[in-house]
């Protein structure tokens, strides 16, 4: 039996680093450099939380997988790595009813001192 009213819960990955090749100029895509993703997705964990059971949640290692699999896909565009990850853990884990993703691109090629560039998109199961 639930003993919760409602439980909004969250699965999140912060700070995960990645070495990748995304970027518009050719230098970017032959060397590379650190991205770093923040992904916060919205989950049903309810009856996880009463089995202690994987199979009844999101795997954050799977998750994490999917993320790699998709920032190893070199890319022009830190919006186009954004869509297609979300696509991606939309259709792999039909449990995410939404999801909160940053990609962060260290250091840029940009005429000023920065830490980073990031995209942020938040999208809903629709």
């Amino acid at each position: 039996m639930n003993n919760y009213i409602s439980l909004d819960s969250y699965i999140s990955l912060d700070n995960l680093r990645i070495y990748a090749y995304h970027g518009v100029f050719p230098e970017e895509r032959a060397v590379g450099t650190d991205f770093i993703i923040n992904l916060r997705m919205k989950v049903r964990i309810e009856q996880a939380s009463l089995t202690d059971d994987v199979a009844d949640t999101v795997s954050y290692a799977d998750v994490c997988e999917v993320v790699k699999q998709e920032m190893d896909i070199p890319s022009n565009l830190l919006e186009y790595v954004c869509g297609r990850i979300v696509r991606r853990l939309f259709v792999t884990f039909p449990a995410i009813e939404n999801i909160e993703l940053k990609l962060s691109k260290c250091r840029p090629p940009m005429d000023a001192q920065v830490d980073s560039a990031s995209v942020e998109l938040h999208a809903s199961r629709g």
